[in-house]
């Protein structure tokens, strides 16, 4: 699989950056931070088979030939849908500690496991899957 990373002057080069009281002000255009977006998924590696088994819709759009592959679809638009590129492993223990909500909410069996927290609202709420 082809890998990529941007060297930073690219990425600097979308950015109008400005100088205030001796801090650096970096802003950018809407369509400009898409592009950037894009450029830096293309860093990130997509599980082409657990992609298209759990998103049947991608799958259907590479049959029919809508779109090349699981890969080009998660760069151009799965990340902007809140799609992931692969199974996330989730520390059950530290996600429950950390996020003591969801400690309580399976306690209390409102929530299954932290997994599944994870997966059906955890990652677009923000929330990490394990300690970094």
């Amino acid at each position: 699989m082809p890998k990529y990373i941007p060297p930073f002057i690219k990425i600097k080069q979308n950015f109008s950056l400005t100088g205030t009281n001796g801090a650096v002000q970096a802003s950018i255009e809407y369509d400009n931070l898409l592009v950037l977006i894009s450029l830096l998924l293309r860093a990130v590696e997509v599980d082409e088979n657990w992609y298209l088994e759990t998103y049947p819709d991608v799958a259907e759009a590479v049959k029919t030939g809508v779109v090349p592959n699981a890969r080009l679809h998660f760069i151009e638009n799965g990340y902007f849908e809140g799609r992931l590129p692969f199974p996330l492993e989730v520390d059950e223990s530290w996600y429950s500690k950390t996020y003591p909500d969801i400690g309580v909410a399976i306690e209390q069996g409102e929530i299954e496991s932290a997994a599944a927290h994870f997966r059906e609202f955890g990652y677009l709420e923000g929330r990490f899957s394990s300690a970094l």
